[in-house]
């Protein structure tokens, strides 16, 4: 193992320019560990997003070696064991400046996806009882600890062909909503994900699932909605 890392960053927005960077090898060092390093030692231009530093806020995804992760928690030792990286911006989504993603279109697909809780007219004002071993809650629950960090848009081949599509995480969210039984918004949520960009354009390449940090199926939300969709379309709906 050598005491250098060779790292290749982007640079700019227009994809074609990568900045070189030894950088000093540390025990249990994380990739985020060294890209703060060269913004600190080497290059303070460098621009890139973090947070929490701790896998909960998902704001340092960025696209190393190839693949979209979360940088803080993934090991130099995992992903670089000849002691080169290179360091990307997520693909599928603007780049404001080097290593950074306007995030907006990503965000703004869950709005076209119905991606917020309606409540339902009739629930009352007490709260309403969803027991947790129900199928619905079961379903919901599979689905709803995604953070929108974005690595399973970067890692979706359909949104790369088809920059329309909706994409896993705005229709994972749309399916725990379709499977919350307070929520009042289902005609209008289906119908927004059965149209061309909707759940049908997914290919089941499953790579939203392979790559997602939490460990979620979004594949099987889009299934879960394919279905959905087609029962609504028998009884008149979507």
């Amino acid at each position: 193992m050598t005491d250098m890392l060779s790292v290749a960053v982007h640079r700019g927005t227009g994809g074609v320019r990568f900045d070189r960077f030894e950088v000093p090898r540390r025990p249990a060092q994380t990739v985020l560990d060294v890209v703060t390093w060269i913004q600190r030692e080497a290059d303070p231009t460098l621009a890139y997003r973090f947070a929490c530093r701790v896998g909960m806020c998902g704001s340092c995804a960025m696209t190393v070696n190839g693949r979209p992760r979360w940088t803080c928690r993934t090991r130099v030792e995992t992903v670089a064991p000849d002691g080169r990286l290179t360091l990307e911006p997520l693909r599928n989504m603007p780049v404001v400046k080097d290593l950074v993603v306007d995030m907006a279109p990503f965000f703004a697909k869950w709005v076209q996806a119905k991606g917020v809780f309606t409540p339902r007219a009739d629930l009352g004002a007490d709260f309403a009882v969803v027991p947790p071993a129900s199928p619905d809650r079961a379903a919901a629950d599979a689905a709803v600890e995604c953070i929108g960090c974005g690595v399973c848009y970067a890692a979706c081949d359909v949104v790369a062909w088809e920059p329309d599509y909706l994409g896993p995480a705005a229709l994972n969210r749309a399916w725990t909503l379709v499977n919350d039984v307070r929520d009042g918004g289902q005609d209008a949520r289906l119908a927004a994900v059965a149209g061309d960009a909707g759940c049908r354009a997914c290919h089941s390449h499953g790579s939203c699932t392979r790559h997602c940090p939490k460990a979620l199926s979004p594949t099987a939300s889009i299934a879960g909605l394919k279905r959905a969709v087609l029962r609504a379309a028998l009884h008149g709906g979507a």
